[in-house]
């Protein structure tokens, strides 16, 4: 399933909205199952991301093989679909190509922007083969006008995307398992919020150091902003609901995340920043290649106690917030503009937040709440004032999210 594949189905602004909301809240969820699986399943950090990336993975590739269906042959009906029927079979295999591989035996000059040129066969020397005059698709006689065809993006070597896929897909596992060992170490509410809050603010300060990209006054203020509510969130909390442990694993999990929007923003100022779904299939596949020995020395199989809940708990894992909620992101980020998208994407440290106290029964301080908001509210600022002074870039939101 691509973003291509979406686009074609014609997603509206108000569809592609209600895709971003349900992707933000779906990578809320994916915290609270592993701290309920935390709790009763004998995995750890990197078992999980383990089965989540693994199964992400083979979704995904399932998704996207079943969709690339060929396309029939293309048939006309009654009588005359007969006749033509009997002229193909009268001809050499190799001169009629099929409506699934039109180019294969037609000259370029005899495809035109609406299909194949209908041309008119000699008289048939067969029974029950077409008579003279009977046009036939698909089949050329005569060279016809050549018809200007847009230039194409420059291919981007294959060197290239393999090296862009892997270091994303290495990004990815810092970025998964250090959010997810800060989700242990801390709790689900803080560690999101602290991820998605600092993930941001590292972005904007790293594009300034590294790639020359400017702040500008709103932005500085936002940054100090989220730095602020950062601190009045980790100071103020207390030490039963705020660890300093987790919230540094929470702050390595935005790096993760910050390296690898750093990389697609690198590349696509260099136009092959590539399809944002491939890349992030074939990335869960690195993740999930690379987390196999650790996650096997750890404890890669679950307790046999409560085995149908954790089983059940790992398929929504990597099917819900994983491979649906990627590409329902990205198909509405196609129709949406940038800062919409990051705006609406806090809905993800909301949800999060909402389930630590409904369901985990966390307890958040007024002073935790108070950072929370702030550090929100910041990211909400820089997201918006990046998206102002950057309108001319064509560059899309950020394809990753702590979820």
């Amino acid at each position: 399933m691509s973003r291509a594949q979406f686009s074609a189905a014609r997603t509206s602004s108000g569809q592609g909205l209600l895709y971003v909301v349900f992707a933000a809240t779906a990578w809320g969820t994916a915290g609270a199952v592993a701290a309920v699986l935390y709790r009763g399943s004998g995995l750890g950090p990197l078992a999980l991301t383990f089965w989540r990336a693994a199964g992400g993975f083979v979704l995904l590739l399932a998704a996207r093989t079943v969709r690339r269906v060929p396309a029939p042959r293309a048939t006309v009906p009654g009588p005359a679909g007969r006749r033509v029927a009997a002229a193909r079979s009268s001809l050499p295999s190799a001169a009629v190509p099929s409506a699934a591989f039109p180019s294969a035996a037609v000259p370029s000059a005899a495809v035109t922007a609406g299909g194949p040129v209908p041309v008119v066969l000699p008289t048939a020397p067969a029974t029950g083969a077409a008579p003279a005059g009977t046009p036939v698709l698909g089949a050329a006689s005569a060279p016809q006008p050549s018809v200007p065809r847009p230039s194409a993006a420059p291919a981007v070597p294959l060197r290239a995307r393999c090296v862009r896929i892997a270091v994303t897909g290495a990004g990815l596992t810092l970025f998964q398992v250090a959010y997810f060992c800060a989700v242990r170490s801390t709790g689900l509410a803080v560690a999101t919020v602290v991820t998605l809050g600092s993930g941001p603010v590292l972005i904007a300060l790293a594009a300034r150091a590294v790639m020359g990209e400017r702040i500008g006054r709103g932005g500085a203020v936002a940054v100090a902003g989220a730095l602020l509510g950062l601190a009045v969130l980790v100071l103020g909390g207390g030490g039963a609901q705020v660890r300093p442990a987790g919230v540094a694993l929470a702050v390595l999990s935005a790096a993760g995340y910050a390296g690898m929007t750093l990389l697609t923003r690198w590349y696509g100022t260099r136009g092959a920043a590539g399809d944002p779904l491939t890349t992030s299939l074939w990335s869960f596949g690195i993740c999930a290649a690379v987390l196999l020995p650790a996650a096997w020395a750890e404890g890669l199989l679950p307790h046999a106690a409560h085995l149908g809940r954790t089983l059940a708990l790992l398929g929504f894992l990597a099917s819900v917030p994983t491979a649906l909620a990627y590409a329902l992101y990205f198909a509405g980020a196609a129709v949406l503009r940038a800062a919409t998208v990051s705006v609406v994407a806090l809905i993800e440290p909301v949800s999060a937040a909402v389930l630590a106290v409904t369901l985990l029964g966390e307890r958040l301080t007024a002073a935790t709440l108070a950072g929370t908001l702030v550090l929100l509210v910041a990211v909400g600022a820089l997201a918006w004032e990046e998206a102002r002074v950057r309108p001319a870039a064509g560059a899309g939101p950020d394809t990753t999210s702590a979820g």
